[in-house]
């Protein structure tokens, strides 16, 4: 397929990535949180992209996803829809913006649709969020499940490690799963289980089982834009695959920056704007009638 065909295609839909796991074609899924990177997703031709409370760490700095706000992701949204029109994005409902209640579920989800105009959310939790996923479903939006390692319960988890590693653990997982599917979300998120736990879930389910860490089994691949570009270096998960190394040079550049200026090679003529034909001439001219007054 020729890049202008790609770029003609209309945004994928939910029914869309059903079709593409009953085929068998692979979904790619990238996080983004600002207007270049979701650019750089869509032309790439990303299935999706999430607008993740990984923002948290990757944008923010902080240690970890509780932070974020509403009003936070509701902003970084409304930053990538701007910069990928044509892809499907999914809002990240942040801490205890679902957690509460059935009621404020909803109401949190509808502002990502209404004021980020995102094609779904994505909340984390299995069983004990089927009420909130029941609700926002109802209410005509669409929901992508979270299972796994969930961080913003991951204290809860003893911190961010594997999951369903044992076999009561891994039947837990696929009865999250199975209590998912049935409530409708779309699609469902599974981080950092065995490969063999994220094949079973996947060949369970009739919806989309997407993988962050969960294996080569399912019906796509999510990465964090920081990890998978190499500039996020706080830490770096064992599932990650690096396709570029962005913070060397970056940093290479910067250095270079500084060492120019500080040398007075930069900047050079070519950078320089030209004042117009004579205009200099009457500048000074000005001058010296200014001084002289």
């Amino acid at each position: 397929m020729t890049k202008e065909a790609e770029k003609q295609m209309p945004k994928k839909t939910v029914l869309d990535f059903r079709e593409m796991k009953t085929k068998g074609d692979k979904i790619t899924f990238l996080t983004a949180y600002d207007f270049p990177m979701a650019s750089f997703c869509e032309k790439a031709g990303m299935d999706m992209i999430l607008v993740g409370d990984s923002a948290a760490m990757v944008v923010h700095g902080l240690l970890g996803t509780v932070p974020m706000t509403m009003d936070q992701m509701i902003q970084h949204s409304q930053i990538v829809r701007r910069g990928a029109p044509a892809t499907f994005v999914i809002g990240d409902m942040p801490f205890l913006s679902y957690q509460v209640s059935r009621e404020s579920a909803i109401e949190n989800a509808g502002r990502f649709f209404k004021e980020a105009s995102v094609d779904g959310i994505k909340l984390e939790g299995g069983r004990r969020v089927i009420k909130q996923i029941e609700g926002i479903v109802e209410g005509g939006m669409s929901v992508m499940g979270h299972i796994g390692l969930t961080p913003q319960s991951s204290g809860q988890l003893g911190g961010f490690r594997a999951q369903g590693r044992t076999a009561d653990a891994a039947r837990e997982l696929i009865e999250d799963a199975l209590a998912i599917e049935k409530a409708g979300a779309f699609a469902l998120l599974v981080e950092a289980v065995p490969p063999e736990v994220g094949r079973i879930i996947t060949d369970r389910l009739s919806i989309p089982v997407l993988s962050i860490g969960a294996g080569m089994y399912t019906d796509g691949q999510l990465l964090i834009i920081g990890d998978m570009l190499g500039y996020f270096e706080a830490f770096t998960p064992k599932f990650v695959k690096k396709y570029a190394n962005l913070a060397e040079i970056i940093e290479k550049a910067m250095r270079e920056f500084g060492e120019d200026v500080k040398s007075n090679k930069f900047p050079e003529e070519r950078h320089c704007y030209r004042m117009l034909d004579g205009e200099y001439e009457k500048l000074q001219a000005l001058l010296r009638k200014t001084l002289s007054d």
